[in-house]
């Protein structure tokens, strides 16, 4: 029987120089189909620069493309790779509504102030080191789906992918002008001075989840196959920290597949959030949607080949049909050992992206024999 996993992995610019050429590109594409990955996400928005060649970027900010990438356009050669050896392909919008990180807002509020967003003080949005556009802006919201709308008519990808900054707005934000007048509009009085106020939180969400549905319905009037997909934090800290109202989006069917982000350094933790999430936030109409992001690496840290094991083991005794990893990178540490442990264990065996009937139908058989995973230890040895 044909195996249906989602089996992906980030590609990134940020501590990895696979897109700094296309040979790099072209051996990174051949080394993910070898180890059992079926599908990438190429990062195309970062630093507020695209990793391609965009109209929009250079009618708004006159500049083209990231200036490392100059002369070239790396989203299409990862396409022309990733289709020779038949991995599919979904755009990572990373940057989503940033504007910069710890630069004052950056090129991009240099040329466009009137798009910062504001906190309470009247001072521009700036959290965890991000300066934020203003997410709830009717322009700003234009020009984010121009960026998505280009890609998605100009490259055979399968879809396009959102995160923690896509739909998202730090929960501090909309307090410019135009927000406080729309709200006083509704309801005929200021926004709560609490950032946090339930009320106020939800009003803001539900402006950032209406984005997506136009943004769902424009992608799929490129072509209905493509994926929405998104890669959100965890809720509810996502909704009361960024405005990210996953359940919504999912009862609105307005996201194809989600990859919340479990990114915690032990698997303890990581089991009890999945169990969170099937339990709380999915049912069994919308759990195929589910494929978890698991952190591979960061900084110095590195997964263990056992938690790796566990997780993927973990995943599939709940019914979650498949994981993305951040990011490429982990995969060639140490002699490429995490790679090693997938080809010779959970990804053994090749498996098929799930279509778009797949992910939207429920009951998906989820009853991969749990006897491939006795012995982890015994697999580990083996490779080492």
């Amino acid at each position: 029987m044909t195996i249906i996993e989602t089996r992906g992995i980030w590609l990134t610019t940020t501590d990895s120089k696979v897109l700094r050429s296309k040979e790099r590109i072209a051996e990174a594409m051949d080394f993910l189909a070898e180890t059992g990955f079926n599908v990438v996400f190429p990062v195309v928005w970062n630093k507020a620069v695209t990793l391609y060649p965009s109209q929009t970027m250079q009618q708004t900010f006159g500049v083209e493309i990231d200036p490392l990438f100059v002369g070239r356009d790396p989203l299409e050669e990862v396409v022309v790779e990733a289709r020779r050896v038949g991995l599919k392909v979904i755009p990572w919008f990373e940057y989503g509504f940033a504007s910069s990180y710890n630069l004052n807002g950056g090129v991009l509020l240099q040329k466009k102030p009137e798009w910062a967003a504001c906190d309470r003080n009247g001072n521009l949005l700036k959290k965890n080191g991000f300066e934020w556009l203003n997410a709830l802006d009717s322009q700003v919201q234009e020009f984010f789906l121009n960026l998505v709308l280009e890609v998605a008519n100009n490259y055979d990808v399968d879809g396009i992918q959102g995160d923690d900054r896509f739909p998202a707005f730090p929960c501090e934000g909309g307090y410019d002008e135009g927000t406080v007048s729309r709200y006083r509009q509704e309801f005929d009085r200021n926004p709560p001075e609490n950032p946090k106020d339930r009320q106020w939180l939800q009003w803001r969400a539900d402006i950032l989840t209406d984005f997506l549905a136009r943004l769902y319905g424009e992608v799929k009037g490129v072509n209905p196959n493509l994926l929405v997909a998104i890669a959100p934090n965890i809720h509810d800290w996502a909704f009361q920290e960024y405005l990210q109202d996953s359940p919504t989006w999912l009862n609105r069917g307005i996201v194809d597949m989600i990859q919340p982000q479990i990114y915690r350094r032990d698997f303890g933790s990581y089991r009890a959030i999945a169990d969170k999430l099937v339990s709380q936030q999915f049912t069994d109409a919308t759990l195929p949607k589910l494929a978890p992001g698991i952190l591979m690496k960061l900084g110095n840290y590195y997964i263990s080949p056992e938690y790796l094991v566990q997780a993927i083991e973990y995943n599939r005794q709940l019914g979650i049909q498949g994981e993305v990893f951040f990011f490429y990178e982990g995969l060639r540490e140490n002699n490429n050992t995490l790679a090693k442990v997938l080809r010779n264990g959970p990804y053994a065996k090749s498996a098929s992206f799930p279509t778009l009937s797949d992910l939207t139908r429920s009951g998906v058989d989820n009853s991969r024999s749990s006897s491939i995973w006795q012995g982890v230890e015994r697999l580990l040895k083996k490779i080492f």
